[in-house]
């Protein structure tokens, strides 16, 4: 089984088949042991009815008692042999699954670590969700075809040979009877598969859904939409449940199938078996062995229908998670050298320019568009944005994310002690912890918890107030001390009078710093050097704060609203 610290790989990415077959090949000598176990442990199990035949045959219908005690004695080695076949089979398969289900993580975690803060930009939160709670099992489970599925496929081979010695058209029949339940179920599967994706979509996207919910509720309530969208959710839920039958119906016609025409088939070969021998034409060792070989049968088949169930959902699974995998991480393939000095940062979609040394403030009706100039001058995604004439996509990534830091104000925040959640990549003192709480008009924060910053702080910093969340977020970005800092929105979850602060001691912080905040907040907007003014995503004007207030009515009425309501 895969090792923690171990290399998973480099998986195939071509497909759901294809991932399922490198999860295979990954594992090859536990994938060779499994089918070799499920093969002779259900060889064996037909083994049984041959062995009962002769004993019947050899030992009871002509009284022999010694020869009935020799087979048995052998029926009761044989027996005990397939016991332990079978304990071992069980081993090897979970391993094997196990191995599938982390390799998966680590292969997932990995690619999701390599993506950054570029996952939150190219896949849902409830797709990353979704695969990590239910599709990597799904796909594990899907690997049981190369212990008990292989070992299927060889007991039939192995039945419809035994009972060709003994009947032709008893093996006829057995050999025709697995392409009729094929022929019956196949497209029951393919339904099933279609239906499984579509139910997987859903899922996800509901899953993104409640985060967000639980996210933004107490805003929610505040403005009184509460109802309103718990309305929707209930109605998408609806529909989830709603496809989630489809699927279960179908999957409930296969898995009845897989145990109902199998025994339709015994049933059938029994009755012949039992003509042939009122015709003399078998012996009532034969009958034995007949009902018992179609009997070990009905196992191998039902599996080989759930086997093709489990292979078509974790088909489905791994598409997602190939899917996931194929998102590309940020090109590092700068080779220009960064600007040697602070430098200007230039957006030429919008024409923002942020310069050197002083605080930029970004003004926009529309949040997304602001949010977008960020994206493209942090270099999250395709930009053409320059960076003292240099193009950012030409510069090493390494490089400009040293020196460029982009603080969201939806950033994750990590469960364990506050200054480990605060923590940068680079160790900060306690007395540059206490000059970033204080920028952040955090103190308040850290004095009401009972251990200071060595206080657990629970994941996603639910154990916060949608206020403090936002300071905790500031706090690290400050004291990561970036040369360039782009901040998107770093107050819209405070009230007034902490807005205030926090814009007044953010500026006394970044003295001298390269710093852009995006913002529509005239407490923020009046600290700021220069705020830029966005229309349609592009600038239309540049100033100070007093100065568009006066000259540009667009910016006038869009910030000068009242503050007192905002959400603390």
């Amino acid at each position: 089984m895969i090792d923690a610290y171990e290399d998973p790989g480099r998986p195939d990415t071509r497909g759901g088949w294809w991932y399922l077959w490198w999860l295979v090949r990954r594992q090859p000598g536990r994938a060779v042991a499994g089918a070799v176990l499920g093969s002779v442990w259900m060889v064996l199990l037909a083994a049984q009815p041959y062995l009962m035949a002769r004993a019947v045959d050899d030992g009871l219908v002509p009284g022999r008692l010694g020869v009935l005690a020799a087979w048995t004695a052998v029926m009761f080695a044989v027996g005990a042999v397939n016991a332990w076949l079978s304990i071992m089979r069980h081993r090897t398969m979970t391993r094997v699954r196990m191995d599938a289900n982390f390799r998966t993580v680590k292969v997932v975690v990995g690619h999701v670590v390599r993506l950054g803060a570029a996952l939150g930009r190219r896949a849902g939160a409830g797709e990353v969700v979704t695969i990590g709670v239910g599709d990597v099992q799904t796909v594990a489970q899907a690997l049981t075809v190369v212990g008990p599925g292989v070992g299927s496929a060889v007991v039939y081979a192995v039945v419809a040979g035994l009972l060709l010695t003994v009947s032709t058209p008893l093996a006829a029949v057995v050999l025709l009877g697995l392409p009729v339940i094929a022929l019956v179920t196949g497209p029951l599967t393919l339904r099933m598969q279609g239906a499984e994706s579509v139910y997987r979509e859903r899922q996800g996207v509901l899953t993104a859904r409640i985060g967000d919910l639980a996210g933004g509720l107490r805003v929610l309530n505040g403005l009184g939409g509460k109802g309103l969208v718990s309305d929707a959710f209930r109605a998408d839920s609806r529909r989830l449940r709603a496809q989630g039958y489809r699927v279960g119906a179908v999957a409930s016609w296969v898995q009845a199938l897989g145990v109902g025409l199998p025994t339709l088939f015994l049933a059938v070969v029994t009755w012949l078996a039992a003509r042939l021998t009122a015709q003399g034409q078998l012996s009532i060792g034969q009958l034995v062995a007949v009902y018992g070989y179609v009997a070990v049968l009905i196992g191998p088949v039902a599996f080989l229908v759930q086997m093709t169930y489990d292979l078509n959902r974790g088909v489905v699974a791994a598409r997602r998670v190939v899917r996931l995998l194929r998102l590309e991480s940020e090109p590092d393939e700068g080779t220009l050298a960064a600007p040697g000095e602070p430098a200007e940062l230039h957006d030429p979609a919008s024409g923002v320019r942020v310069a050197p040394g002083r605080l930029t403030a970004l003004a926009a009706a529309r949040p997304a568009e602001a949010a977008a100039v960020v994206d493209r001058l942090g270099r999250f995604g395709a930009t053409d944005a320059t960076w003292g004439g240099v193009r950012l996509d030409a510069v090493p990534l390494a490089e400009v994310r040293r020196r460029i830091l982009v603080a969201d104000n939806e950033a994750d925040l990590f469960a364990g002690p506050l200054r480990e959640v605060v923590a940068t990549e680079r160790p900060v003192t306690e007395a540059e912890l206490e000059r970033a709480l204080y920028a952040a008009a955090a103190e308040d924060v850290v004095r009401a918890l009972p251990d200071g910053p060595d206080s657990p702080v629970a994941g996603g910093g639910r154990s916060l107030s949608g206020g403090q969340r936002q300071r905790m977020r500031l706090v690290r970005a400050l004291s990561a001390d970036p040369e360039v800092l782009l901040a998107v929105e770093p107050t819209s979850a405070l009230d007034a009078h902490t807005e205030a602060t926090v814009a007044r001691r953010l500026r006394e912080a970044r003295e001298g710093r390269t710093t852009l905040v995006t913002s529509t907040s005239p407490l923020m907007l009046d600290r700021a050097d220069t705020v830029v003014f966005l229309v349609d995503g592009k600038v239309a004007a540049t100033g100070t704060h007093q100065h568009l207030l006066t000259t540009e009515p667009g910016y006038r009425s869009l910030v000068a609203r009242d503050t007192e309501g905002a959400v603390r």
